[in-house]
């Protein structure tokens, strides 16, 4: 589950390490997306739920209805020099950067986020049943990439908006998407 909006988030402000707490349009995304994921499980409790120590996720399992452990492994793409910088702002200075295609002055590289993403997939197959993890949109798509196998890079292909939720399943061993960025339809 990716965390509610934040007013960086949308404003398109790359966030990591710095704690913004939701906007009230976050909150309410926040408790939407425990209304889709009490809708794909009912009250069937999870074997293992961990949420990014940052405000805007703690905040967001909270109104979905979860109380998860506090997982630093799950804390956003470190930007760097970036931080608080949007697209378009860092462009002037390296045209057609991407957070997928060019480094991070300062910050994490793909590699080292995907080895994060590994280390809290190992974390969830050994908990013996389902996993709710509650993080951030680019470190998310990450570990989705991840978790079919494929390059951290590979990531810019899922789509996850805030208060979305990506259910990762496997199918007799194989991983795969049973679904990609759920949210809860307005009206």
């Amino acid at each position: 589950m990716r965390h509610g909006e934040t007013e960086w988030s949308a404003t398109g402000r790359h966030t990591s390490h710095t704690d913004v707490p939701l906007t009230d349009a976050g909150r309410a995304l926040a408790g939407d997306a425990g209304r889709v994921l009490a809708g794909l499980r009912g009250n069937e409790p999870f074997a293992l739920e961990l949420t990014s120590p940052r405000r805007r996720a703690v905040d967001t399992a909270a109104l979905a209805g979860l109380a998860p452990a506090v997982d630093e492994r799950l804390v956003e793409w470190d930007y760097g020099e970036y931080e608080g910088r949007t697209t378009p702002e860092i462009r002037e200075d390296v045209p057609g950067w991407t957070v997928w295609t060019h480094p991070m002055p300062g910050g994490e590289t793909a590699e080292q986020v995907a080895a994060r993403a590994d280390d809290v997939l190992a974390t969830a197959r050994a908990a013996n049943g389902d996993v709710i993890l509650v993080g951030h949109g680019h470190f998310s798509r990450v570990l989705t990439a991840r978790w079919l196998g494929l390059p951290a890079p590979a990531g810019v292909g899922f789509a996850l908006d805030a208060g979305g939720l990506t259910v990762l399943g496997d199918e007799r061993g194989r991983p795969r998407l049973d679904h990609v960025n759920l949210v809860a339809l307005n009206g």
